[in-house]
């Protein structure tokens, strides 16, 4: 490239463009569809969000170290749009606890692949933000809008069951953590497929509550799924985490099915999540924090801003 005159200094050709991603606190439902494995999505107002800027170069991404698969995102998403030969600098923020069953890699990976088509001036589909996603790694349904129903690896479902009714999620984070991608390649599928007609039982009930706008029925589903899973990843503490739940009035509870977090689902109109959470970290061995999160709908959002975060009390 010729270099620049000092007299007529060259324009930079860098374009940016910002997005964000909801995570999720674990997910609404689990299990087998007619042998395929898939999740119900439960998105909340706490995400990640993604900044990438382009420029002419020779194909080089960079960005966080230890975020291989979000910098992935950006060079395969620059690919897709026929623009390989382009350098990419990557930035996160995140709001997400890592490992936990957040989805907090998801929720970088589709932030990051919006933002570097929003640079190139570009929109992809939510299902080709899906098909980049799980050809990385298996993937929450977190870029479909709504509530959706996904198959997290290989992408071959992916539809939105409907928007979430107006509801809370006190979010339990526990201590340890779940390696997500080492946990969906050993035997889960094969010991979950046994219960495919329970998981069918949650997902009518949740996609009944979400038709008709009632939390009830959508708890219902996710408890029936996340005792569903204690066959496939135990969690000790989710006896007691039912009784708290229903103690301050929660409608259900949901699970990390392949992480640590427990959900308690409560409507918009609960008047005892505090006490919820601070008897959580009291009376719940393992308890780290606690997050007072909304449902949401997924999808990613492109934005010049940072995003508003849910509260998180430790």
């Amino acid at each position: 490239m010729k270099a620049p005159s000092a007299a007529r200094p060259a324009k930079s050709s860098a374009k940016r463009g910002v997005a964000w991603s909801p995570g999720t606190c674990g997910e609404l439902a689990q299990g087998h569809l007619d042998g395929v494995p898939v999740m119900v999505t439960c998105p909340i107002d706490v995400g990640s969000q993604a900044i990438v800027e382009v420029s002419d170069g020779s194909g080089s991404v960079c960005g966080p170290a230890d975020a291989r698969k979000a910098r992935q995102a950006v060079a395969s998403t620059l690919d897709l749009l026929g623009r390989p030969e382009l350098n990419a600098r990557l930035q996160l923020q995140s709001a997400l606890p890592r490992s936990k069953g957040m989805a907090s890699s998801t929720a970088d990976v589709v932030a990051a692949i919006a933002a570097t088509a929003a640079a190139l001036g570009s929109t992809l589909s939510p299902q080709q933000q899906a098909e980049l996603a799980v050809a990385i790694e298996p993937s929450d349904g977190v870029m479909l809008p709504g509530i959706a129903l996904f198959d997290h690896l290989g992408g071959r479902i992916a539809r939105t069951l409907g928007p979430p009714p107006p509801m809370r999620v006190l979010v339990l984070e526990f201590a340890g953590e779940v390696d997500t991608q080492a946990f969906n390649a050993r035997d889960r599928n094969r010991r979950a497929k046994a219960d495919q007609a329970r998981f069918r039982d949650a997902l009518d009930l949740i996609s009944a509550g979400l038709a008709g706008g009632d939390p009830e029925s959508i708890g219902r589903g996710a408890t029936l799924s996340s005792l569903a899973n204690q066959a496939v990843l135990p969690k000790p503490q989710l006896p007691a985490a039912m009784e708290l739940g229903r103690a301050a009035g929660a409608v259900g509870v949901n699970v990390a099915h392949s992480g640590t977090v427990i959900g308690l689902l409560f409507d918009a109109d609960a008047d005892r999540i505090e006490w919820a959470a601070r008897a959580a970290r009291q009376r719940l061995p393992g308890v780290v924090a606690t997050h007072d999160c909304q449902l949401t709908g997924g999808g990613a959002v492109i934005r010049s801003g940072t995003p508003q975060h849910a509260s998180t009390t430790a």
